[in-house]
């Protein structure tokens, strides 16, 4: 098997984008491609390994063993053809060229504004951005499929560069109901009746939560798993239960009231959002120049989109600085 003459960079760009989901027809959407096409190709791919790549489980694909092997070495392959790329482009200037963004769900609620003045600001750069748990973002940072993520928490598991961008609170939120919606500093023990509504395993949020919960020698008497920032909010306000979430994904629901925020003690949580890429990484003069401006606007952008949110916070606990320190 002469698999490095066989296969193309087309097919490894196919592959990979098919590889994170759940149709060909999906993967064709996103590629501008037909399905037939895209399926052709997959099937190219695989005659040229001779092992399949895909399984249909409940009409979904999922990654072969091989598969997911392959995803690896072929996001890593596609990085560095890129890195290469964009250090061409950028030799000159660094307002072309195209820069790879991921972040953690949580910060959907402000970084897509973020990138909106930034593309202002540099019209003719290229800005490739995905969403995704921390799992995710762990692993296309160690398959060098991203320049750049924003996450709550470097990884100390791998080797990567990170700088705080901005605090970056985590609180209790309870439905307007609750009858501790009134309370005022509290211990968590009071809310052991409650069901807890957490993110799923691999999640920033899941593990800011269980972290906290070992923090108070707390046991929430039921835990439910939910896949989404959104519909934990929704379960709230259903009645549900109470969760342990970022305020940055509450602006909404607080400025109309359907949500209650919960005075615990030992709340907010105090985390710091990072912008993080491989310390092995180059990054071209563009990642450079787009990773200043992150550094230089995010804490702002978010002082000023929920002040009125943190002012209340700090009334409770005191005044603290953007990057979560003690004023």
């Amino acid at each position: 098997m002469n698999l490095i003459r066989s296969l193309t960079l087309r097919q490894l760009q196919i592959f990979v984008i098919a590889s994170r989901l759940p149709s060909f027809a999906r993967a064709a959407e996103e590629l501008h491609l037909t399905q037939p096409a895209v399926s052709m190709q997959i099937r190219q791919l695989e005659e040229a390994i001779g092992m399949p790549l895909f399984e249909r489980i409940a009409r979904r694909l999922s990654l072969t063993e091989a598969g997911e092997r392959l995803s690896h070495h072929a996001s890593r392959i596609l990085g560095e053809i890129k890195d290469a790329e964009d250090t061409m482009t950028s030799l000159a200037q660094a307002d072309s060229g195209s820069i790879a963004v991921s972040i953690v769900s949580s910060a959907t609620y402000f970084a897509p504004k973020l990138l909106a003045q930034y593309s202002k600001q540099y019209p003719k750069v290229d800005v490739h951005f995905s969403v995704g748990n921390r799992e995710t973002l762990l692993r296309l940072l160690q398959d060098n499929a991203t320049d750049l993520a924003i996450m709550g928490r470097p990884p100390p598991e791998l080797g990567t560069t990170a700088e705080p961008l901005a605090y970056h609170p985590h609180v209790i939120i309870a439905p307007v109901t609750h009858p501790l919606r009134d309370a005022r500093r509290f211990d968590m023990q009071e809310l052991a009746g409650d069901t807890f509504l957490l993110r799923e395993p691999g999640s920033g949020t899941r593990a800011v939560a269980e972290h906290t919960f070992r923090q108070h020698l707390f046991t929430p008497s039921r835990c439910v798993t939910l896949g989404s920032n959104e519909t934990i909010k929704q379960a709230v306000m259903a009645g549900m239960g109470v969760s342990l979430i970022s305020l940055h994904t509450l602006a909404l629901e607080l400025r109309t009231r359907e949500i209650a925020l919960l005075d615990v003690n030992g709340t907010p949580v105090e985390r710091t959002w990072q912008i993080v890429h491989l310390a092995s990484k180059q990054l071209s003069p563009t990642c450079v120049t787009f990773r200043r401006f992150l550094l230089e606007h995010a804490e702002p952008f978010l002082e000023a989109e929920y002040a009125e949110f943190v002012a209340a916070l700090s009334a409770r606990r005191g005044p603290r600085s953007a990057k979560g320190g003690v004023l």
